[in-house]
């Protein structure tokens, strides 16, 4: 693909306008660690907010959705909208809780939480395990992508490629800390949804597929295998029953609160505990999780399905893109770059656009994975078990540099993956079985340290035995797989907690006064501290008003996103049937997020009067 000047000029102009405003964070960022990983703990709702979604929208995100269409259709992306359990769950119950900790990162918390060596063990061990290796899976993962995208639209090398971003983005994450990262956030995913929109109006003016109403006559008459029907947004629970348990039923039955998942952690994690961390107050932290839940799920997917289904009819087949682009590297052919070759079609000046985007999409993403990890190993790992008297200046200077080393080890992870779907899935396995216990742990303080090293060690130990049977021909569906993992390590982890050493009395009576935990799995707890009832109720929780909350929101986001599909898909009696499921469940959902943060100033007035 050739650009003209004016595509530059355009790419160009949207590199200036995202990554400009970033430069005079730089001062601010190296004043300390909190600054440089927290923002000094003072962004709003808003901001916090649409950086979750601009750091979740990266460049595999298209591709990976593009994937997932090409080989289950439609439906197939519950594998990521039934996430839409765990994210609700965590705007009313556990944001407010993280934000109360008071911590500088999620990893910060095992030793509030936990007491003695084990917790310092499962602090210093997470800090490797999630800020270097897993990080560096997720990265690679990105800029794999982007390897795909640059390969398609110019030829690029795939070490062509990771020099170009990584000389751009390791620029500006050693440079203008968190507070820069938030701010190129805002703007790029201003560009991204610019880019994806025009992306999919273009796709489906092709005369090959001949409008909205010419993709689904023809889509309607194809069928993919096993009689898929690409267009459903529901599997097939008749006819396709093994689709419908890999993608449905397993996603909303276990998947949402057994897996962790970068972005989609039950009970919050990672990058989206770093922004609660960072907002001003437990009201923002509230109130930035929940509209990143509600953009994540239903501003963004749709450009992207329609991009994809449209694929299905300019090439059908994987040797229809081969053909097309015959120079392009075979290793590099998979369904999922089916989303770059449709972007051949671009006119002039619009091409210049979703280049940009696309740049503004990998470095979202990759500048909040490098702050992220990097706060992880010097806060967590190099702070806290190796150098722990220096001055703030030496851990932000040490921060610069393990975000450069960060990016090296992430781009030779590149080399090892094929396909955005197969990295999903790798992530997804050694993920599971572990989320349980992060929802639990909050609620019952029973669950100890040595729990969560026992949850990770048979997690993992579980997954690389099903890879070694895979080798000898034993193999188990992915469904299968997940459901064992899960099944050993949940009771790996619940024995160890029975039976395993409890936990400092001290350390969880100092826990319970300063997050107020609410259920009666800390009942014991608040009477061994001498917390009356009348107390204890000062956490500012109602628990019916935030499971009728949790219910009303998933209702908002799956009614909105199934309303914009069926209205694309000319179905309007759907629509407006699902229009109006969105309306009831929307004035529910503003009621109930009214009636907490009502109860959040309440209990901070009684605090400030004391």
């Amino acid at each position: 693909m050739h650009l003209q000047i004016i595509d530059w000029l355009i790419v160009a102009f949207t590199l200036v306008i995202c990554f400009f405003p970033a430069l005079f964070f730089g001062k601010r960022a190296g004043k300390d660690t909190s600054e440089f990983f927290a923002s000094g703990r003072s962004v709003p709702w808003w901001l916090a907010g649409v950086s979750m979604v601009a750091t979740t929208f990266s460049s595999d995100t298209p591709n990976l959705v593009t994937d997932i269409v090409r080989r289950n259709g439609v439906a197939g992306n519950w594998v990521w909208w039934a996430f839409t359990l765990t994210g609700l769950a965590t705007v009313f119950f556990y944001a407010k809780l993280w934000r109360r900790s008071g911590v500088l990162t999620d990893l910060e918390f095992y030793e509030i939480r936990y007491s003695g060596k084990a917790a310092s063990f499962v602090r210093g061990f997470r800090s490797i395990y999630l800020g270097l290796f897993f990080n560096c899976m997720i990265m690679a993962t990105v800029n794999l992508a982007a390897c795909k995208i640059a390969g398609v639209l110019f030829g690029l090398d795939r070490w062509e490629t990771l020099l170009l971003v990584g000389v751009l983005n390791v620029a500006f994450a050693t440079h203008s800390g968190l507070w820069g990262v938030l701010v190129i956030d805002m703007v790029q995913f201003i560009i991204k949804m610019t880019a994806v929109i025009a992306a999919a109006y273009f796709a489906v003016k092709l005369p090959q597929v001949g409008g909205l109403s010419g993709m689904v006559d023809k889509l309607s008459d194809i069928r993919g295998p096993e009689g898929l029907n690409y267009l459903n947004i529901l599997p097939d629970f008749a006819n396709n029953w093994d689709i419908a348990v890999a993608v449905f039923i397993m996603p909303i039955a276990v998947q949402w609160w057994a897996v962790w998942y970068p972005g989609a952690e039950p009970g919050g994690g990672s990058y989206i505990a770093q922004r609660m961390l960072a907002s001003k107050s437990e009201r923002d932290s509230l109130g930035a999780v929940l509209f990143f839940n509600v953009a994540h799920y239903v501003l963004r997917p749709w450009p992207w399905i329609l991009v994809a289904l449209c694929s299905l009819l300019v090439y059908p087949e994987l040797s229809d893109i081969q053909k097309a682009f015959p120079d392009l590297d075979p290793s590099l052919i998979g369904h999922d770059i089916a989303y770059p070759a449709m972007l051949k079609f671009l006119p002039v000046g619009f091409i210049g656009l979703m280049v940009g985007g696309l740049i503004a999409a990998n470095s979202s993403t990759i500048l909040t994975h490098l702050n992220w990890g990097a706060s992880y190993l010097v806060h967590d790992f190099y702070r806290r078990f190796l150098f722990r008297e220096e001055s703030e200046k030496h851990y932000v200077f040490v921060g610069r540099i393990v975000t450069v080393l960060l990016f090296f080890c992430s781009s030779g992870t590149v080399y090892l993956l094929d396909t955005a779907k197969d990295a999903f899935d790798i992530i997804l396995q050694v993920g599971a079985g572990t989320g349980l216990l992060y929802l639990v742990r909050w609620f019952w303080w029973r669950v100890n340290a040595w729990s969560e090293v026992a949850a990770m060690s048979s997690s993992f130990a579980v997954s690389v035995a099903l890879l070694i049977l895979k080798k000898y021909g034993i193999q188990f569906s992915t469904h299968s797989a997940l459901v064992i993992t899960v099944a050993v390590t949940t009771v790996c982890w619940l024995v160890t907690s029975f039976l395993g050493p409890e936990t400092d009395r001290r350390t969880l009576i100092e826990f319970y006064r300063k997050v107020r935990p609410f259920g009666p799995g800390w009942a014991r707890i608040r009477e061994e501290a001498g917390i009356p009832p009348a107390d204890a109720s000062e956490g500012g929780q109602n628990i019916p008003m935030a499971l009728l909350g949790w219910a009303a929101g998933c209702t908002v986001i799956w009614s909105a996103l199934f309303t914009v599909g069926n209205f694309l898909y000319g179905r309007i009696s759907y629509a407006l049937a699902l229009l109006a499921v969105f309306v009831v469940s929307g004035l529910m959902l503003l009621h109930v997020v009214r009636r907490l943060w009502e109860g959040i100033e309440g209990r901070a007035i009684s605090g400030s009067a004391r």
